[in-house]
């Protein structure tokens, strides 16, 4: 299933820590700016995000999404209308062994319509990201996402039809 099942425990020295937290704040930066190049960066071209379960919980059915391609036009589109803010804390390199790493974090995600900021999505996950060194950078090659808790309007994210 995974790269990392049983995962070396090499030491990771705070630069190569950067560079690996990097890619989940390009992922998050790339959204609030709306700079998909920059989101695009933090993917490997066959890279899968799993957001089903919390979709899910806020009334939608969704697939995995799979490549950098999909993934992107997905969330480009889903935030097209949205002014959105990605906080990244407590990130810990779980497993590394120089050319691959797993990467835990919490994500907040504020989510807000662009014209109407009275309502509002704010979103807490926990992230679980395996990744992979791609020349210099680091790039996700999974992403899961699981809710810890929401506040606010679902259908700021997901509209309900009609």
């Amino acid at each position: 299933m995974s790269t990392l099942d049983h995962p070396p425990r090499l030491p990771v020295s705070a630069d190569e820590q950067v560079a690996i937290v990097d890619a989940l704040y390009r992922f998050g930066a790339g959204q609030d700016l709306r700079d998909r190049a920059l989101f695009e960066s933090a993917f490997a071209e066959h890279a899968t995000l799993d957001f089903t379960a919390p979709a899910w919980r806020l009334g939608a059915a969704i697939p995995v999404f799979e490549g950098r391609q999909t993934i992107a036009d997905t969330i480009f589109a889903a935030i097209g209308g949205l002014d959105t803010t990605h906080t990244v804390t407590n990130p810990r390199v779980t497993a590394f062994d120089g050319k691959h790493a797993t990467l835990f974090a919490l994500v907040e995600a504020q989510h807000l319509p662009r014209h109407d900021h009275s309502r509002h999505l704010l979103l807490k996950h926990i992230y679980t990201t395996e990744l992979s060194r791609q020349g210099a950078q680091w790039q996700i090659e999974r992403m899961q996402i699981d809710m810890v808790w929401f506040s606010g309007d679902p259908a700021v994210l997901f509209p309900k039809p009609g």
